[in-house]
């Protein structure tokens, strides 16, 4: 056979070769269609639609340094319309009928549902806008909404509801109900791979009746969804904060990262923080829907719970903190209402093991009592701790004591003669402690708290250089913690002239004793006491130590220590500062406060005066202001409060005392064996 022939017949080969190989896949192709997947071709050929539907997943565990749960998770029952089952817009009048109804079910039961519609219905029977919804009514007379022009009035975009979605035969109350859940199906885009949540966390009983009479509430389902629940709702609300329905704002902000418009998120708080980590992974169901209207749903991806951040807190601290704010601010007899803030940080970490403000609300009960709480004296809502801003009093000696022993104004034996008054520019300035008319050095100064001694010292000292040893110690700006804070203010001619008011010479030497507009945080305070008792570092407090996966396998986060940076100040300047304070503990204007703890206590008074306003009144009312750290020869804990309408701090250092002795008493400050291996991993 020549060459030619061969070739031709293996030419013939591989053809018969590739027909029957075609043949083969062919036949196993059509074999797999009708035999192996014969029942899910023939589903989506007499399917009408399919359609991917969000499953929420639950929000990551909050948990206090010892594993102590603060924030966890519930099941309860939301009740949901399920458009592949709902009668469509097409159907109107059923499905305003099934509205009506169910509201009426609802309120006979005094079961709250959702109604976020931004009309209110006036006791004269007048349609309004409601309060503080402006962003809201806007979205309300948009094209995409009502298609109303900018200067409708409520009446007008009621008029427009009861035409869109026939409601004329309707009484007004009912009507404008029926309108506020056919108006949140629209904005929330109400279709089969988004249901509608008309009410969350339903009593079984009243779920019991929905289902009972699931002929008539056609596509109106109970799902079972995770809810918030706190341990304790009077527990570090402030830091923990909240989760609530997503605004338009926050919408417009975050749909690129898969949020929607139905979504939860965090509010304040750590639940704001730590949004990214707590936020579960959503799964996903498949909705099919056959020619015949029938529907069958299938968990295709299964929802993946939110991480578990694990907090500094301790959360016996925190009580003990919470319980001692309250005790001493209320027994006090003062001229405003009681009010303050403590925190209590690690002196070597920035760890913050408590923060308490006063007055407080139970944040379990936050949604029933909003609006009392938001109008209630003291406003129990605000995070003093790390929101309010005070002078300082007395608290800025120890500063401006590190001030002049650096710049070598003065040493340890330096003397400054008090005779109780100071005379500056022709103006004379009180000293008003008990010992006077002797010569004071820096340690007794800072002891007996003798404002001449620092008149004197901020004179020599001024303005800029105070300024720049109270930045060095963080003072008057922003800690870098986590959550939400003011940055404070520090006395200064820039200042001044920034709100239009001269600087005056005078208020030189009332800023070395923390007066003139010096504005500090109490977590400034407490961190500017924890650099000095550690020994010059400034760290960066947090209130967030780690993040784990939900069931522990995995970690996300370890969180540790941040340094903002090293002061460099000498041993000696603090060792001189530290002794004065220590004074202050053990024979000072603390002594009887803490006489009785089991270690030594080291600390620093101080008294501001503010204007308040009292029955229509404007007043002078003083605050007590404290800063300590502890033990004395070996700090781990540093303490900053303040006792609004206090005359003094001396009468607030009983609350110190009461979280040193649960401190330093108890071993509950140690780490559970079982959070030790968690966070060991």
């Amino acid at each position: 056979m020549n060459m030619k022939e061969k070739k031709k017949k293996a030419r013939i080969v591989i053809t018969i070769s590739l027909i029957i190989g075609f043949f083969a896949l062919f036949t196993a192709t059509l074999i797999k269609i009708q035999v192996v997947d014969g029942a899910l071709y023939l589903a989506k050929i007499n399917s009408v639609s399919e359609k991917a539907v969000v499953i929420k997943a639950a929000r990551g565990e909050i948990l206090d340094r010892n594993g102590n749960p603060l924030v966890t998770n519930r099941q309860g029952n939301s009740i949901v319309f399920e458009s592949a089952y709902f009668p469509p817009a097409s159907s109107i009048e059923l499905r305003v009928e099934i509205i009506d109804a169910l509201i009426k079910l609802f309120e006979a039961n005094s079961v709250p549902w959702i109604d976020n519609l931004p009309l209110v219905l006036e006791p004269g029977g007048g349609i309004a806008f409601a309060p503080d919804r402006d962003s809201d009514i806007t979205r309300m007379k948009s094209k995409d909404m009502l298609n109303l022009n900018d200067y409708a009035t409520a009446q007008n975009c009621f008029d427009e509801l009861v035409k869109r979605y026939k409601l004329e035969k309707y009484a007004l109350p009912e009507a404008m109900k029926i309108a506020s859940v056919c108006y949140e199906m629209k904005r929330l885009i109400f279709n089969t791979s988004n249901p509608y949540t008309f009410a969350l966390d339903v009593p079984g009983e009243l779920v019991a009746k929905v289902k009972e009479n699931s002929t008539f509430y056609k596509g109106v389902d109970v799902i079972i969804e995770p809810y918030r629940e706190y341990t304790d709702g009077t527990l570090a609300p402030h830091i923990l904060g909240m989760v609530g329905a997503i605004s338009a704002e926050e919408y417009a902000k975050l749909k690129s990262e898969g949020y929607d418009l139905n979504d939860e998120i965090g509010k304040n708080g750590i639940e704001s923080a730590m949004e990214k980590e707590l936020r579960g992974v959503d799964g996903v169901k498949t909705v099919i829907t056959d020619s015949e209207g029938n529907a069958t749903t299938e968990i295709t991806t299964p929802p993946i719970q939110g991480n578990t951040v694990i907090l500094t807190l301790d959360v016996n601290l925190q009580r003990v903190a919470q319980d001692a704010l309250k005790q001493v601010l209320t027994t006090m007899d003062t001229p405003v209402p009681s009010a303050g803030a403590v925190i209590v940080i690690n002196c070597n970490t920035g760890e913050i093991l408590a923060s308490a403000s006063y007055p407080t609300y139970d944040i379990s009960t936050y949604s029933e009592n909003y609006n009392e709480l938001s109008k209630a004296k003291g406003a129990p809502l605000w995070n003093r701790a790390l929101l309010s801003t005070y002078e300082a009093g007395s608290t800025m000696k120890p500063a401006v004591a590190i001030a002049g022993l650096e710049e070598g104004l003065i040493t340890k034996s330096s003397t400054f003669y008090c005779s109780g008054t100071y005379n500056y520019l022709d103006v004379t300035f009180k000293c008003e402690q008990r010992h006077v008319n002797r010569n004071v050095g820096v340690v007794n100064a800072i002891k007996e708290s003798c404002n001449t001694f620092f008149y004197d010292l901020g004179r020599r000292l001024q303005i800029t250089k105070m300024n720049q040893y109270r930045t060095m110690l963080g003072l008057g700006q922003k800690t870098g913690v986590e959550l939400n804070e003011a940055a404070g203010n520090l006395a200064s001619p820039e200042y001044r002239a920034s709100i239009n008011q001269p600087w005056r010479d005078g208020y030189t030497i009332q800023s070395a004793v923390g007066q003139a507009n010096n504005l500090f945080t109490p977590i400034q305070l407490a961190n500017y006491c924890a650099a000095i008792a550690n020994g010059g570092t400034l760290y960066q407090p947090h209130f967030v130590r780690s993040v784990r996966t939900y069931d522990y396998s995995g970690t996300v986060l370890n969180k540790e220590a941040v340094i903002k940076w090293e002061t460099g100040f000498s041993k000696n300047t603090l060792d001189i500062v530290k002794e004065g304070m220590l004074l202050v503990g053990t024979e000072g204007y603390c002594r009887t406060a803490f006489a009785k703890l089991p270690v030594t206590a080291a600390a620093k008074t101080g008294t501001s005066q503010v204007i308040r306003d009292i029955n229509g009144t404007s007043r002078k009312v003083n605050n007590g202001e404290l800063i300590s750290y502890a033990p004395g020869d070996k700090p781990e804990i540093a303490i900053a409060l303040v006792a609004e309408g206090f005359l003094g701090g001396t009468r607030a250092a009983p609350m110190a005392a009461m979280i040193y002795d649960y401190y330093f008493s108890n071993t509950g400050k140690a780490e559970s064996p079982q959070m030790e291996n968690i966070l060991l991993g």
